[in-house]
């Protein structure tokens, strides 16, 4: 089948405490820490990593400051492996590090890895709800999520300039197979791993002239864990970069926190799954960014009592 998930991400970053910092407050697992290099995961072991001192293993950064370096896609099997190997290296090098991962970079200068997927299994009960007709919570009342812990990442974000942007995305479809799912014409494209049911894997963002990391996205089981876990990283001090909501494309709640790394990190929760039957939805205008997002009294600062 090919490409089934995020498998890693690397960024190229300045602060490693600080950074270290932030992704033990977003609920992601540490696994190592150096003086120039830390190490994260998912609970369906995906990694992160940070490095103050990537040198000559991954590319140029694509812009100044910290910033994301890398995404390698994890693959089903050896023989798709090698073949989307064999398809990205046409006219690229390829290297081959001692772990068995394969890198490169995409028409933007992004490193673009292939590895065999490593999944790890995560135990996920649903929160019981209860509804008019659909009770599944009896004499039980519910008790704070205390500490989210993503999941998964989902998918990730990238801007890339808008001149090229079809050679931007001919690379992940034509040579890795991401299926385009919805195509907003002013705006980019969303694609699906042909391993993945998500809606979208991977978002390529159309700018008028720079690159740049956009988000990374981490699904965790549900509402209550998009709330909590934004809670908590104000309460961190953290700095939120957007408000709670819903999107319209993909349909997942959302919720946005900038971080030191680069670009924000988003934790979602209830995307839409689509299949091999789903149609490419093309978009000359952009639809709305949010089905909704909160608002409150609060926000009329000005508006006279009534």
């Amino acid at each position: 089948m090919g490409i089934q998930r995020i498998e890693s991400v690397t960024y190229g970053i300045d602060d490693l405490g600080t950074c270290v910092r932030f992704f033990d407050d977003f609920g992601l697992l540490p696994l190592e820490r150096s003086d120039e290099h830390a190490v994260f995961e998912t609970r369906t072991g995906q990694t992160l990593h940070l490095d103050t001192a990537p040198g000559r293993r991954l590319p140029p950064p694509v812009e100044d400051g910290p910033t994301l370096l890398e995404v390698v896609w994890g693959v089903d099997t050896r023989a798709e492996l090698e073949r989307l190997v064999a398809a990205a290296g046409r006219d690229r090098p390829v290297r081959q590090d001692a772990a068995g991962v394969f890198h490169t970079v995409d028409e933007t200068g992004f490193g673009a890895g292939l590895a065999l997927a490593r999944h790890r299994p995560a135990d996920v009960t649903p929160r019981p709800a209860n509804t008019l007709g659909s009770v599944t919570r009896w004499n039980t009342a519910l008790e704070p999520v205390t500490r989210v812990r993503p999941l998964r990442m989902c998918h990730v974000a990238l801007n890339i300039p808008k001149e090229g942007r079809e050679k931007a995305v001919a690379f992940y479809v034509d040579r890795l197979g991401f299926r385009p799912t919805d195509v907003v014409e002013p705006m980019g494209v969303f694609m699906r791993a042909p391993g993945d049911d998500d809606q979208h894997t991977l978002l390529l963002c159309h700018r008028p002239d720079r690159a740049g990391v956009n988000h990374v996205a981490y699904e965790v089981p549900g509402f209550d864990d998009v709330v909590e876990g934004g809670n908590h990283m104000i309460d961190r001090g953290w700095r939120e970069a957007r408000r709670l909501g819903r999107h319209t494309v993909g349909s997942n709640v959302f919720r946005f926190v900038h971080a030191p790394c680069g670009g924000r990190v988003e934790y979602a929760a209830d995307m839409d799954r689509v299949d091999d039957t789903y149609e490419t939805r093309v978009h000359a205008t952009a639809p709305p960014h949010h089905i909704w997002a909160l608002r409150t009294n609060r926000d009329q600062h000005d508006a006279p009592a009534s």
